[in-house]
């Protein structure tokens, strides 16, 4: 039996979405239709690439290979069919990106309002996570994360200044507790850590002394995915919490949050937004990177 290559990418959509009407609304068809070109296909390949159940849709071992196999084609015949509709008109389309919950600058507010008021054909989905899986696969078109993660393959375009981390707390936390002189009195404090997945351990704190880089395995009393909440926390007087430098500055400009161990904190390469290294360029994709060094050239002058 010959395999429909309309189901292929009715698959693609369904894998990237985890549910047949969600796929269904992105493509523009009904549920029915996007459930019988899944049949089609598992018919043609003789095995099933979805589990699905009446909560949930999930992909089996074989469709966890075909999505695999299938994506940087998928990849690339959506940039084909964007840079078709980029001629003669402004760029268009939906653009996918993952991004780091600790891209405060990406993630602020301005770089993407005006973005979008500068290209209203174009729709921005951006999906918040801290897993570092391969954006090809997953379907989208770019990502942001921090330059230390990034894969060797990548094209990759600052969208940050270099970064710091801090250790910060409350002043009413430091009257209780006092202040630690080095991170290894971080053992003798409470401390309220980031999780960046339930199945990843606690994130170890990094500092710096002599040139040296070193981690310390603090013990959270409270542990979260949520930085909203570690800051709550903090400021709430429960502890030290650690992140971002940009993340605590309105709290830190305010007095609300105190720094410490500020002496072990060096700089470090910022956030990059990157996407894969293909012979095109999607329009819509052109179009943000071109904004993304207007933006950054704006905020030095």
């Amino acid at each position: 039996m010959r395999t429909d290559l309309n189901a292929l990418a009715v698959f693609a959509t369904v894998a990237e979405e985890r549910s047949f009407r969600a796929a269904a609304d992105r493509l523009g068809v009904t549920r029915s239709a996007v459930s019988q070109s899944i049949q089609r296909l598992e018919e043609a390949l003789g095995t099933a690439v979805l589990i699905r159940t009446t909560r949930s849709v999930r992909l089996s071992e074989a469709g966890e290979r075909l999505r695999s196999d299938i994506a940087p084609a998928i990849a690339e015949m959506r940039v084909a069919l964007d840079n078709v509709r980029g001629f003669g008109g402004a760029p268009q389309g939906l653009l996918r990106i993952a991004v780091s919950s600790i891209a405060e600058g990406f993630l602020s507010g301005p770089l993407l309002a005006s973005f979008s008021r500068a290209f209203p054909d174009v729709q921005i989905d951006i999906f918040v996570t801290d897993e570092e899986g391969d954006i090809v696969e997953m379907g989208f078109d770019a990502g942001v994360r921090l330059g230390e993660v990034l894969e060797r393959d990548m094209i990759a375009v600052p969208v940050s200044a270099d970064q710091r981390q801090l250790a910060v707390c409350s002043r009413a936390y430091l009257a209780e507790r006092g202040r630690p002189e080095h991170p290894r009195d971080l053992t003798g404090h409470r401390c309220v850590g980031w999780r960046p997945a339930p199945h990843r351990p606690p994130y170890r704190w990094e500092f710096s002394e002599g040139g040296r880089e070193f981690a310390v395995d603090v013990a959270p009393e409270v542990t979260t995915n949520d930085m909203a909440l570690m800051i709550r926390m903090a400021l709430s007087g429960a502890g030290i919490t650690f992140g971002m430098a940009d993340t605590f500055q309105s709290f830190l400009e305010r007095g609300e949050l105190v720094p410490v161990l500020e002496e072990f904190s060096t700089p470090f390469a910022g956030f990059f937004l990157f996407y894969p290294n293909r012979r095109n360029v999607a329009p819509k994709l052109r179009a943000l990177l071109d904004h993304v060094q207007r933006h950054r050239g704006g905020d030095r002058q």
